[in-house]
């Protein structure tokens, strides 16, 4: 049996309270509803409000028609109020470096996000460097940050950070890279390696009828396995599309944390050393598709490759518009749109509500034959850079 009483964090009022029983019962509704974000049903208001369930309805339904709360689905309510917050939090992040587009990107939309969310952000740059990225967690520990989003490749400092934070007390989320003891946030990088993988053999397939001399992964070996699983699941997707690539001459590189003027490099130093047909190519980046891509120009043997990138960025989308580009796809990650999501899992894990350890993002494959479809505003975009 329910007990009338508010035991929903709400002081019973005594005599002499001017309080009004109903609306100090309806406000316990409304706390209970206290994320935008979240529907409950008629039985989780009733259970974290402790109210009669007759009274809840009531409420609730009163509440709704006066647009305080609307209904979600048949059995469900969701409030239409912000929460009020005694203080304004403030989040650290960090990013990879500035030097990558991707990231970039990432940085724009979280900065939006946190602004529209009224939230401050305490913004650093781990630069690629194990070093600095350790050095910036220190500084958020310093800083007494409320939780912290960090992106840094470095596998050999993940424990580290994660350990720093912990003793500290400070919820973490890692983009893209998981760290012990924090919550995920990004690519399955295995799901859209395959994706990849997939199409450079069915491009294969079709255009050399599966005559490939030889394969190429570009990875980023600092961040360990986790990053190269995009790698890992190219090599299961062209195997499985197309078995006889695993009699293929298979070649892997690093690309010192996917940039793009080490990726150049590497792939003219191969490209001296032998002038391999029919060449597919894997990449863990856009940056490293780019370069491996320059390389084979430069060498007049552009015809010779198909590579395929992540991420899916503008200059990749720029590329794969030019006609018979042999950039051949990149699977897009939508870093567009990682800042409402990062800071909405920031604010339900800092209200303590029931969060996945993983959040993946959407992943899709993008072609020199759907990219307008799924970027129509590129063009857009850039006449307006031009200005």
């Amino acid at each position: 049996m329910k007990s009338d009483s508010l035991s929903a964090g709400l002081r019973v009022p005594n005599k002499r309270s001017y309080t009004v029983r109903s609306v100090a019962r309806a406000a316990a509704i409304l706390k209970a509803l206290s994320s935008s974000s979240e529907a409950l049903g008629l039985r989780n208001v009733v259970e974290r409000t402790q109210l009669d369930k007759g009274t809840v309805f009531r409420l609730l339904e009163t509440l709704v028609e006066t647009g305080l709360v609307d209904r979600a689905g048949k059995l469900g309510y969701r409030s239409r109020l912000q929460p009020i917050r005694t203080r304004r939090l403030r989040l650290g992040y960090a990013s990879q470096s500035n030097l990558l587009p991707f990231t970039g990107i990432v940085t724009d939309s979280l900065l939006s996000a946190a602004s529209a969310a009224d939230i401050d952000l305490v913004v650093l740059n781990n630069q690629l460097s194990s070093r600095v990225a350790l050095e910036n967690a220190k500084r958020f520990v310093a800083e007494k940050v409320d939780l912290v989003i960090d992106s840094q490749i470095n596998a050999n400092v993940a424990s580290q950070i994660g350990a720093m934070f912990l003793d500290a007390g400070i919820p973490f989320i890692a983009v893209d890279i998981p760290h012990p003891g924090c919550f995920y946030f990004g690519a399955d990088n295995y799901k859209a390696g395959r994706i990849a993988g997939c199409h450079l053999a069915r491009w294969a397939l079709r255009n050399w009828k599966g005559a490939v001399e030889q394969v190429i992964y570009l990875g980023v070996d600092a961040a360990g396995p986790l990053l190269n699983s995009r790698l890992t699941g190219m090599c299961d997707g062209l195997n499985e599309c197309m078995p006889e690539s695993r009699k293929i001459l298979t070649c892997h590189y690093d690309t010192k944390g996917g940039q793009f003027d080490a990726t150049l490099d590497t792939i003219r130093k191969h490209l001296r050393r032998r002038k391999t047909k029919r060449v597919l190519i894997g990449a863990v980046n856009d940056s490293t598709a780019l370069a491996a891509l320059q390389a084979f120009r430069e060498m007049g043997l552009e015809e010779e490759s198909a590579i395929v990138g992540q991420d899916a960025s503008i200059e990749a989308r720029r590329e794969l518009r030019r006609p018979s580009t042999r950039l051949i796809g990149s699977v897009a990650y939508f870093p567009e749109n990682y800042g409402p999501q990062l800071i909405r899992l920031a604010l339900e894990i800092l209200e303590k509500k029931h969060v996945s350890p993983a959040v993946f993002t959407q992943h899709e494959l993008v072609t020199p034959e759907n990219v307008d479809k799924i970027y129509p505003n590129d063009t857009w975009m850039h006449s307006e850079r031009t200005y």
